[in-house]
Order: C-alpha cells, then sequence, then structure tokens
C-alpha cells in the first residue's frame, strides 16, 4: 500500500545543520504507519536518479541493500530500522522527532553492519521514502521525497588570500600589545 506520505527535511524546530556535507535531518514518520503494529519500518535512501529502480521486496542486510556498496554497486540502501513504538501517535511531549541520515562515521566501512546510517557519500541530489517490513514482504510505503541536496564546501582557489582584511596600523598595535603583556607577565612572575 502507498501511504500518503512524504518524507521531509525538518522544518520546526528550526535546526542548525539541517543538512551538511554527510548529512540531513528528516521528520520522523509519526502516526503515518498506524496499523502496521508487527512492520519493520525502514529508511530508503536513493540517489535521485534511481528511485524508480528500487525493487521494494530487496530484504535489508544484504549485498543488495548494503550501505557499504552505495552508490558504486548498490543505488540504493535502507538504513534507520524501527517499529510502530519509535514513532508513537501522538508525540509525547518532550520527544525528539528527527532523524540524522549519515549520522554513523564508525561502520561506514563494516561489511557486519550494511543497515548502516553511515555519512553520505557526495552531494547528492538524494530522495528517501518509508517503507514497511512483514517479515520481508512490503506491505506499506511513503512516497519518495523531494531531492535533497548536501552542502559542498568551496573549492580552496576561490578563497581570497590577497586581502584578508587586516590594516598595517592594527598589526602594528597587536604586535606592541603582546609585547608589553609578554614584559607585564614576566614582571609578574620575577615579583613572585
Amino acid at each position: 500500500e502507498e501511504l500518503p506520505y512524504q518524507p521531509a527535511l525538518t522544518q520546526t524546530p528550526v535546526l542548525e545543520g539541517l543538512t551538511t556535507a554527510s548529512t540531513f535531518v528528516l521528520d520522523q514518520p509519526r502516526c503515518v504507519f498506524s496499523g502496521y503494529d508487527n512492520a519493520d519500518i525502514w529508511l530508503v535512501v536513493a540517489l535521485h536518479n534511481a528511485t524508480s529502480a528500487f525493487n521494494n521486496t530487496a530484504v535489508p542486510g544484504t549485498p543488495e541493500t548494503a550501505f557499504q556498496n552505495f552508490p558504486d554497486h548498490v543505488s540504493a540502501y535502507m538504513t534507520l530500522n524501527a517499529t510502530l513504538a519509535n514513532y508513537p501517535c501522538p508525540k509525547p511531549a518532550g520527544d525528539i522527532t528527527v532523524l540524522r541520515v549519515g549520522s554513523e562515521t564508525s561502520c561506514y566501512q563494516d561489511e557486519a553492519r550494511p543497515t548502516c546510517n553511515g555519512p553520505l557519500p557526495g552531494p547528492g541530489p538524494y530522495r528517501v521514502k518509508f517503507l514497511a517490513l512483514q517479515g520481508s514482504e512490503p506491505v506499506a510505503e511513503t512516497r519518495w521525497s523531494v531531492p535533497i541536496t548536501l552542502r559542498t564546501a568551496k573549492p580552496s582557489n576561490t578563497i581570497s588570500t590577497a586581502d584578508s582584511g587586516h590594516s598595517a596600523g592594527m598589526i602594528a598595535i597587536t604586535t606592541i600589545l603582546s609585547i608589553l603583556f609578554a614584559i607585564l607577565l614576566a614582571g609578574l612572575v620575577a615579583m613572585l
């Protein structure tokens, strides 16, 4: 069953680092999988152009869905296994209701952890959806998110080094104050 829910980057609370160079933050799918009490809920992360090729009958934890094979040999991987108890409806007061995708750095090369929530390998764009499985059978899934692009660093050759914004007067004053501070500190040590 396709559910009428589309995963999205979290909007509230307003977070710094909503997207970084290797992670992004999603809202949890609260009140989405009601009626699927015995299902395991997985997050599927895919390259934007590979969503149509995703096989929802693929079993989590296999080479076909392993994080360590993404994106070279696998176009989508499954991670963040949860149950309905992890996404209660309604949300209890004070609960954190976000998921950071790409936050586990300790398992990104560990083949024994194919469902690792490891750092994303590039800027993307990526698309995600939630998939509920009972055993290995898909019973419900959400729609794919809109494309999510991560931040990228500026190339080092675009950073200006010619004019650093420090005038000669500022450098002279800083130097004089540093010397006076050193003399004052030496005098204090000599007194003690």
